[in-house]
Order: structure tokens, then C-alpha cells, then sequence
């Protein structure tokens, strides 16, 4: 398949999209950010051996738990006010079957632990202290997940520590030195939720985070909460989301989604009906934060919308690889 990465301005997306989609052909998938472009390839490893949708995903988002380098997911990620690394996770498969962790320190693959969560247990979510018992006791490595990067930038924060939820955080790190680097480039990066689907059809889906930069200490966003973050329905298509996770969890954005499309909307159109909810809501603080959604119905027909500028997301299938699309915008 083709190393080169393709990046579509609007308008030549949308000229593009109809000839690339997936139109009913398996195996596809489609993960947030651009990022996404490796985690989505982890993934198709799976799928093109006739794996199962539930293992690609989970496979995918390894990659960006894994990288140091990316500061909003797993290892590296940018601690909450106290300093601690709190990551939140949540797989869901065809079958209805979830998992979820919460507010886990230590555990570089947390999306592994909600796997084991969804399989090993009668619960679908486990957080704090009692995910991470669970975690050592089913095999998991303790280790320290903040780098010198992140120390770094906290102690940096700490200095004048105001917490403000705004808009994209992370970028403030890039401010003087490249305000250009948007979110989701390869300096800068957010949650990544992924959904795909397999040879039989069938789709999963799997969303990890280490959430908002210099969080309360116990703070949960919308990653691990299934219908928030991430939700399947195996008649319909599957969502997930990124951004402010508090607008997202009062809307419940990823089930409201994929209801849209059990309705007749277009992943796309379900994608922006569930961002408009949340700007009539609340206009004013919609102009100060960023929420994207991204789905994909049960043709392989996929579709995002944000409030703001900067979200991209990230699509793999047989023809192409590498396929990076700019997410419609309200602002």
C-alpha cells in the first residue's frame, strides 16, 4: 500500500469522498486525527487477515498509546494539576459487549484493561485504584507514564496555574514558538477514538485519552463512558468523539449519533445535528471549545463535523491506506 499521505482541503474532500467510500465493501476504518494514519494501519493488519473488528481496534489505538510523543493519549500524556497521568479508555464490539476504565494511572495500554473489563467481569466499567489492582492482577506492568516532555510543560503550567478548559489546550504548549501546528498534526494530538469494520461486517469500536491537559485529579471525561465516547449498534453503524468531553457526556453524543442514523441521517449529517445540539445549548461556551464527531454507518459510509476548525480524521481501506479528510466545521 502507498507510504504517502494524501490531505484533502474541503472542497476537494468532498469532491472525493463519493469515489473513495467504502460503498458496502469490508473491511474498513476510520479513526480521529491524523495521527490516526498509523493506528488505523496497526489495524488493518488485522482486518486483512480476516481478523475480527473488536482486535483491530484495539491493535489500532495501541500505536498512539504507545508514542511519547503524543501528549493526549497513554504514555506521555499530560498530567492533571497534581502531576499524575489519568487515563480513561472504552471498547465496545458488535454484540453490545463494553469495557471502560477510568482515571488509571500506570498502565501504558488502558484500552487493553477495558478489554478485560468487558470479558473478564459482570461490570462494564472500573476506575482509580480498583482499575489498576485489576490491571496488575490480570498481568498488566506497572510504569511511570510521564515523560521529562510533559513534567516539563506541567512544571511550565504550574507557574501560573489557571485552569481553562479552552478550546484545543494542548496548542498553548506550541503557541510562541509555531501557532501554525493545529490539532491532530503530528506536534499536537487529542483523544482518538476508532471504529471499524470487518470481513463479516461487523463493527467495533475503541476510544482511549489521557484526557484534559492539567484536569482536576479524578476528573472523567466523555472517553470511557460508553454512549458518550464511543457507542456501536451492529444494525446501524457505530460513533465516537473528541474534544471537551463535559459537552459531549451531556449530550450523549456518540449514542445520539448513531441514533440520527437509525433515523435516515448520514453519518455526517448525524455528526453535525449531535454538534448543533450542543451549540443551542450552550452558544457561548461552544465558541470557546472544540467537540468533533465521527461515524460510520453499516454501508462503510463515514462522515465527521466539529464546532471549530482543526479536526481531521483518518481513513484505511484496501484502495488507500492513508487518507486524511478535514472534518466540517461549524466556526
Amino acid at each position: 500500500m502507498s507510504a504517502t499521505v494524501l490531505v484533502l482541503d474541503k472542497r476537494s474532500a468532498s469532491a472525493m469522498i463519493p469515489s473513495i467510500i467504502n460503498q458496502g465493501v469490508n473491511p474498513i476504518v476510520i479513526s480521529t486525527w491524523d495521527f490516526g494514519v498509523a493506528a488505523n494501519r496497526a489495524a488493518w493488519k488485522v482486518l486483512q487477515g480476516g481478523g475480527h473488528a473488536l482486535d483491530a481496534v484495539e491493535k489500532g489505538v495501541w500505536v498512539p498509546e504507545a508514542d511519547p510523543k503524543n501528549q493526549t493519549v497513554g504514555y506521555g500524556g499530560l498530567p492533571d494539576r497534581d502531576g499524575r497521568v489519568t487515563l480513561d479508555a472504552c471498547i465496545m464490539d458488535e454484540k453490545g459487549n463494553c469495557g471502560s476504565v477510568a482515571g488509571l494511572e500506570f498502565i501504558k495500554h488502558p484500552i487493553s484493561v477495558a478489554r478485560k473489563v468487558m470479558e473478564k467481569t459482570p461490570h462494564v466499567m472500573l476506575v482509580g485504584d480498583g482499575a489498576l489492582q485489576f490491571a496488575l492482577e490480570n498481568g498488566f506492568k506497572k510504569e511511570n507514564l510521564l515523560t521529562k516532555e510533559s513534567e516539563k510543560a506541567w512544571k511550565e503550567w504550574l507557574k501560573t496555574a489557571k485552569y481553562e478548559p479552552t478550546m484545543n489546550i494542548e496548542n498553548k504548549l506550541y503557541d510562541k514558538v509555531a501557532p501554525t501546528k493545529l490539532p491532530g498534526n503530528q506536534y499536537n494530538h487529542d483523544t482518538i477514538g476508532m471504529l471499524a469494520i470487518d470481513k463479516s461486517g461487523n463493527i467495533s469500536g475503541a476510544c482511549t485519552t489521557s484526557g484534559m491537559a492539567y484536569k482536576l485529579h479524578g476528573r472523567v471525561g466523555d472517553s470511557p463512558i460508553i454512549g458518550a465516547g464511543l457507542y456501536v449498534d451492529n444494525e446501524i453503524g457505530g460513533a465516537t468523539s473528541t474534544g471537551v468531553g463535559e459537552e459531549v457526556i451531556r449530550n450523549v453524543g456518540s449514542f445520539l449519533v448513531v441514533e440520527l442514523m437509525r433515523q435516515g441521517l448520514s453519518p455526517e449529517e448525524a455528526c453535525k445535528e449531535a454538534v448543533m445540539r450542543i451549540i443551542r445549548k450552550k452558544p457561548a461556551t461552544a465558541k470557546e471549545i472544540q467537540v468533533g464527531f465521527l461515524a460510520i454507518n453499516k454501508k462503510g459510509e463515514y462522515g465527521a463535523y466539529a464546532i471549530q476548525k482543526g479536526f481531521s480524521f483518518a481513513v484505511c481501506t484496501a484502495q488507500k491506506d492513508d487518507l486524511i479528510i478535514p472534518g466540517k466545521s461549524y466556526y
